[in-house]
């Protein structure tokens, strides 16, 4: 997670984008903001504090990494500051061309130039680009103020009070945003984004048709693709293969979950013999892993640090869930051999052992 407590804004540009698809055109600004140290630490908090999370990407282009036109912006930024609201135009106008579906919400663009942030341990300045789509309706009061002056001694003042509706920027929700960092520039700089949007065909301009940005093959991206390829093993190949029970899916996924949690590496051979265990099931796990990297166009790794912070977000989807009809979920988070499966004249059945009930 990158570190932004020594941080300052240096400079900032604010644009109007609109949908290019119906023709909304855009509005550029002709200066950069002035900012006081309240707004300016207001505004630090809002751009930063959605991304949480070690996953980093990097620019690309399908020929060359100079002809992305925003990677070529970037470097013009990081080289001079001082063309900040020159190139933050450029960047508006390359953001407008890739709003041309006609569900992309118009809003207001932020290019800013951040100093003195960290990443890995490493000290280094960024360029954040953010877009804010979404207005939250607020209720403003407003006072007569000299009549409240004229009576605050009495400390019982009576004034005129007004009441109005106005819309504005929620600063606790942040709809896009890219810390572009000034780290490994032939690689098309660490990258870390964040998008709102998760669905239909307006979710993509964001990251691949505007940034163009692809995973970093690190630590995270190598944890979260195994875990995910491990998953769709037990979950679809295996039963296809072997007759195995739901109990036994739900034990397989969480002695891998345990695996990435008690280790600081990850080695195949170490985790097919302590997860797997049976010798034809690794065998499938290894052919069925040659055909997820074909079919994914992945790369799946050997040996690799296993990141934390990926195991955390991959675990939320590895819930060992047992549905019973529409009567029951059984959530199984331990020992598989307190778990018995039977059947008998009333039907199948699961039968459970424990200790304590809360």
């Amino acid at each position: 997670m990158p570190i932004f407590e020594s941080s300052s804004i240096k400079s900032v540009a604010i644009h109007r984008v609109g949908n290019k698809e119906t023709d909304e055109g855009y509005v550029l600004s002709g200066s950069l903001q002035r900012l006081n140290e309240q707004l300016q630490d207001l505004l630090v908090r809002y751009f930063i504090s959605p991304f949480k999370v070690d996953e980093y990407y990097q620019m690309y282009d399908d020929d060359r990494l100079e002809l992305n036109p925003l990677y070529r912006s970037v470097c013009r930024i990081f080289d001079d500051p001082e063309s900040l609201l020159d190139e933050s135009q450029e960047i508006a106008r390359l953001l407008y061309d890739a709003c041309n579906h006609p569900n992309i919400k118009s809003g207001d663009l932020f290019v800013v130039y951040f100093d003195e942030c960290q990443v890995n341990g490493d000290k280094t300045n960024a360029v954040g680009i953010f877009k804010s789509e979404n207005k939250t309706q607020f209720l403003k009061v407003t006072h007569d103020e000299e009549e409240w002056s004229r009576e605050a001694e009495s400390h019982s003042a009576s004034a005129r009070f007004k009441m109005d509706i106005d819309k504005g920027i929620d600063i606790s929700e942040l709809d896009k945003g890219a810390l572009i960092f000034n780290m490994e520039r032939e690689q098309g700089f660490m990258v870390s984004a964040v998008d709102k949007t998760n669905r239909g065909a307006d979710a993509i301009y964001w990251k691949d048709n505007f940034l163009h940005i692809k995973q970093r093959h690190d630590d995270f991206y190598n944890t979260h693709q195994v875990m995910q390829a491990y998953k769709k093993f037990v979950t679809d190949e295996l039963p296809q293969q072997y007759e195995v029970s739901k109990a036994d899916q739900a034990d397989l996924l969480n002695r891998s979950v345990n695996f990435f949690k008690q280790n600081d590496s990850f080695e195949m051979d170490d985790f097919a013999r302590d997860v797997i265990g049976q010798p034809e099931v690794i065998d499938s796990f290894r052919q069925f892993r040659d055909q997820y990297e074909e079919a994914y166009d992945v790369q799946l790794p050997e040996s690799f640090g296993i990141s934390e912070n990926a195991v955390k977000k991959q675990a939320r989807a590895y819930k060992s869930v047992i549905k019973l009809d529409k009567n029951f979920h059984i959530y199984v988070h331990g020992d598989r051999k307190l778990i018995e499966q039977g059947e008998d004249e009333k039907g199948k059945y699961y039968k459970v052992y424990y200790n304590e009930e809360s």
